[in-house]
């Protein structure tokens, strides 16, 4: 049977009003004429009801001449078993709004085909695809936790950073200020050590270079007072300015930061092909929303969906253990390689033709503390399903043309409570995002709620200007272009749980980006 069917079926059950149960479609679907069979249904379905049941068809169908006439179907999947609760089959949802997607109804294999059987009508081709990662530090770390390895990462830090603002002021070192003559005028590219008000309301920002360190007045009725509120401690900028008549202190005319250039001009795929951008999944959590998942899976088999040939995911495949208080009375699975193993099953409802790529998040058994390395031979050995291929966090990965960075966001907690909301908020994350896009670095800030490993090098620079910047982590869909580079927070797969709840989050749930790369616009696909 073909999937487009099913999904025709739907696609006329929401334009007549209707949701149903994904029993129901599948037997609509199945009849000899499935047009007169839906018509016959909605002909005798009761005034006051709006989702379309399974009983009710099949009563439908028995009225039409020759019965349900029925074909049949290879159903290799058990509606019990392991990854489909024998619950009640949910409604389909048959929301047809802007950027929403319908159910295509169909049950999925455990172990999904690709293009190799022509199911779906999918037609893509792996010799047209190109992949290349970069900034992957799997196996790659050297830290310690010596008193050299802090000193290694702050200054790979500073000279990566430094370098983006180098030709935008004519900087002297710390050192070589205090030897100048008061009044000149002077330029200082440092790290910001510490940052305070006066007792006149003036700004006193310190600034730090591999010579020493140096302060620097801000007056707060000077237009860039407002970007003070927008520092964070250990990011890298340049000032220029006046240095006052006894040489100790400059006075700041302007402040930059490395930020991307506006002139930045992003890649583009040479065909049309699609990617799919999600995060959170959360397996193994009371809260997974698998009908969700099932849905979006079943989407993916669609000729709509023929264009998908990656799946990006920005971490948080599982729940995990111990990751906040009491967390275990939340889980589904308390097991922390089960819920690898569920996950790698779910993996499977996927075409096996799209490429899969990964990266950790704070949930997954790997270590806190970021740059995080891929997971370790035990847990790559259990999520084997269509060659899934896992990379650090942040890693840069580049299909087709395109460059994206992917960075689960954990920092992005800290740019929200720091900065000021017009900057920063959670129901806006991509706000947070461009702050980041702005300071060229993940997770500036050292010491704070984030965990950063002091490596020799900072894996966390954005040294190279990406396309697409692609998070999770904060639960949220947010989305837009900070000079022409994407930046993308992707929401999650997980309804609110008692904890969010105590904290006032309220989630996205059930988002699918789907990204054009060929034009980097996007839809965003919702199967809740």
């Amino acid at each position: 049977m073909p999937l487009e069917t099913p999904a025709r079926i739907v696609s006329e059950l929401a334009s007549r009003g209707y949701n149903a149960e994904r029993e129901a479609v599948t037997l609509l679907a199945d009849a000899s004429d499935p047009d007169a069979a839906l018509d016959r249904a909605l002909e005798t379905v009761p005034d006051d009801v709006l989702v379309v049941s399974a009983e009710h068809v099949r009563n439908a169908l028995e009225d039409l001449p020759g019965g349900s006439r029925g074909r049949s179907r290879d159903r290799s999947t058990p509606d019990d078993g392991p990854d489909r609760p024998g619950d009640p089959d949910p409604p389909v949802s048959t929301a047809n709004g802007p950027n929403q997607s319908v159910d295509s109804g169909g049950s999925v294999p455990v172990e999904t085909e690709g293009s190799s059987t022509g199911r779906s009508g999918r037609s893509a081709d792996p010799e047209q695809r190109s992949i290349e990662v970069h900034n992957d530090m799997t196996g790659q770390s050297t830290g310690t936790g010596e008193y050299s390895d802090f000193v290694s990462v702050f200054r790979d830090r500073y000279e990566q950073l430094s370098k983006q603002l180098r030709g935008r002021v004519n900087h002297r070192p710390t050192d070589a200020l205090e030897r100048m003559s008061g009044g000149e005028e002077a330029a200082i590219v440092g790290m910001v050590s510490d940052i305070r008000s006066t007792a006149s309301g003036h700004w006193l920002i310190e600034l730090e270079d591999t010579n020493g360190t140096f302060p620097c007045l801000v007056m707060k009725d000077r237009a860039i007072a407002d970007l003070v509120q927008e520092l964070l401690y250990d990011e890298v900028i340049a000032v220029d300015g006046t240095l006052a008549d006894d040489s100790g202190i400059l006075f700041v005319d302007s402040l930059y930061f490395p930020d991307i250039p506006r002139t930045h001009k992003p890649s583009t795929a040479d065909r049309h092909v699609q990617a799919a951008l999600i995060s959170d999944v959360h397996v193994g959590s009371q809260e997974f929303m698998a009908d969700a998942w099932h849905r979006f899976a079943d989407w993916l088999h669609t000729p709509e969906a023929e264009h998908v040939e990656y799946l990006m995911i920005a971490g948080d495949m599982v729940e995990g253990v111990g990751v906040y208080p009491d967390q275990d009375e939340e889980l589904d699975v308390v097991d922390i390689y089960e819920q690898y193993e569920r996950f790698s099953e779910y993996l499977k409802e996927v075409p096996a033709d799209i490429e899969i790529r990964m990266i950790p998040g704070n949930h997954d058994a790997v270590r806190l503390a970021e740059p995080q390395p891929a997971f370790d031979e035990e847990l790559r050995d259990i999520m084997t399903a269509h060659d899934a291929q896992v990379h650090s966090n942040p890693s840069l990965v580049t299909i087709e043309g395109v460059t994206i960075l992917m960075y689960h966001g954990v920092s992005l907690d800290e740019v929200i409570a720091e900065l000021p909301d017009d900057k920063a908020s959670y129901d806006e994350p991509h706000k947070a995002m461009y702050q980041l896009l702005k300071k060229r670095h993940v997770a500036p800030q050292y010491g704070g709620h984030t965990r950063l490993a002091p490596e020799d090098r900072d894996y966390l620079v954005m040294e190279e200007v990406p396309d697409v910047f692609h998070t999770g982590h904060v639960h949220k869909i947010g989305w837009g272009k900070y000079h022409n580079v994407l930046a993308l927070n992707s929401g999650c797969w997980q309804a609110q749980t008692d904890f969010q709840k105590s904290v006032n989050i309220d989630p996205d749930a059930g988002f699918a980006p789907i990204l054009d790369l060929d034009t980097l616009d996007m839809t965003v696909r919702k199967f809740v």
